[in-house]
């Protein structure tokens, strides 16, 4: 199951990116908390795992929810808050599972070199031979993208296991970074559509308080699986996406060209 990784781990660096490589999770202060004690969770969008925090507006989010023991209840949020989720952990020990879709939104690329930086760092290999053949400009080259977060978080002992929770591209965890015998080896699941993703492209960033963000750079295998190893006291954002034809290209002039589809999981390991 495990695949070695590409020779590609990247310092911190913004300007390596192209500017619409954005990246968007969900972070918590603390990814462990006692059962019943405050807990809070930000939406982020940046890069390199570094960035600012989003409010929570109900038109901007398709989905927002909470999974405990089987169980999910949507969050009951209101306009405008920061952080994003504030509630009380669930009086039990157990593993929380955070969802989080936001609405779609778009951009136009500022020009053709852009688009084509997009599609090498995130390794779309056919894509700018679709969108030629296609006849889309290369100029204003239209995008609709959307963002599919989760994040696990350890309520008390944090033990329990992550689950499909029916996101359009995701994570899941096959492993929990909280068991007591956890042995450091992280395995995660890639789907789209509810289908495995096999080969491709999935980014691993790791931080902590006093490491600078890093990145390397992964496949998934014929299963859509990805195992890596992590180290205690870092906190992990698993991130991949998907880069599709709009359904809608050409209807009208406005009409974007491509969908992107962004899945990421965030947890920590325990020191």
């Amino acid at each position: 199951m495990f695949l070695s990784r590409l020779a590609l781990v990247i310092s911190l660096g913004l300007a390596a990116l192209p500017a619409s490589a954005h990246e968007y999770w969900l972070e918590a202060p603390v990814y462990q908390v006692q059962p019943g004690a405050e807990l809070t969770t930000n939406i982020k969008n940046g890069q390199l795992f570094e960035g600012t925090n989003l409010a929570y507006f109900a038109n901007r989010t398709d989905r927002f929810d909470l999974s405990f023991e089987g169980g999910t209840l949507p969050v009951q949020g209101r306009m405008g808050d920061s952080p994003a989720l504030q509630i009380t952990a669930p009086p039990r020990d157990g593993l929380l599972i955070v969802a989080h879709e936001a609405s779609p939104s778009s951009l136009t690329y500022k020009d053709w070199e852009t688009f084509v930086g997009f599609t090498k760092h995130k390794d779309f290999k056919t894509a700018l031979a679709e969108h030629l053949a296609a006849g889309y400009p290369q100029d204003k080259v239209r995008e609709r993208y959307t963002r599919h977060s989760k994040a696990l978080i350890a309520i008390g002992d944090g033990r329990g296991s992550d689950r499909e929770l029916g996101l359009a591209t995701e994570f899941t965890a096959l492993t929990n970074p909280y068991d007591a015998d956890f042995d450091g080896m992280m395995t995660v699941a890639l789907t789209y559509q509810g289908a495995p993703r096999p080969d491709v492209q999935i980014e691993v960033y790791e931080k902590s308080a006093e490491i600078k963000p890093i990145v390397t750079v992964y496949r998934s295998d014929d299963q859509g699986h990805l195992t890596f190893p992590v180290s205690p006291g870092m906190t992990y954002l698993v991130d991949s996406v998907v880069l599709r034809p709009a359904p809608d290209a050409g209807q009208t002039d406005k009409s974007p060209h491509w969908e992107s589809l962004w899945a990421s999981l965030t947890f920590a390991v325990p020191n």
